[in-house]
């Protein structure tokens, strides 16, 4: 057998978890309840992941969940009690409004203020669109 059909063959016998690979995968948060608050241990790494400011990210969850919150280190502080289900929830919502480009869905994305107007500017395919809604 020739190379390239073996190469077919091995590739039709992977299964199609392997061949399906997203380039992001939107990260879960990582934490446990602590009295009357959530601790959210990875945040840093979900900001990292996101390519945004903690600042951004800590001032949304803030307005979302309807909470006051802090940045400790490499961990975000909730005043409550939450679900990690409803705060992955409002991760997903950012990372759909602020990090993914409208067009494309890739994270290539930067904010950008011009006069009074925040601007998502995609580096793989160029768009421009004005957000929605403010941080």
């Amino acid at each position: 057998m020739e190379y390239p059909e073996l190469l077919k063959r091995a590739r039709a016998n992977l299964p199609e978890s392997v061949l399906k690979h997203e380039r992001f995968d939107i990260p879960k948060s990582v934490g446990h309840i602590e009295g009357n608050k959530t601790i959210i241990s990875n945040f840093s790494q979900i900001c990292d992941t996101f390519r945004r400011e903690p600042s951004q990210l800590l001032k949304y969850l803030q307005r979302e969940l309807a909470t006051p919150a802090h940045i400790d280190g490499s961990r975000l502080i909730l005043g409550r009690k939450m679900s990690s289900s409803l705060i992955n929830a409002k991760i997903e919502e950012y990372a759909n409004t602020f990090v993914l480009c409208y067009e494309c869905k890739k994270p290539d994305t930067q904010l950008i203020k011009q006069d009074k107007v925040t601007i998502i500017k995609c580096q793989a395919c160029g768009a421009r669109h004005p957000l929605k809604s403010k941080i």
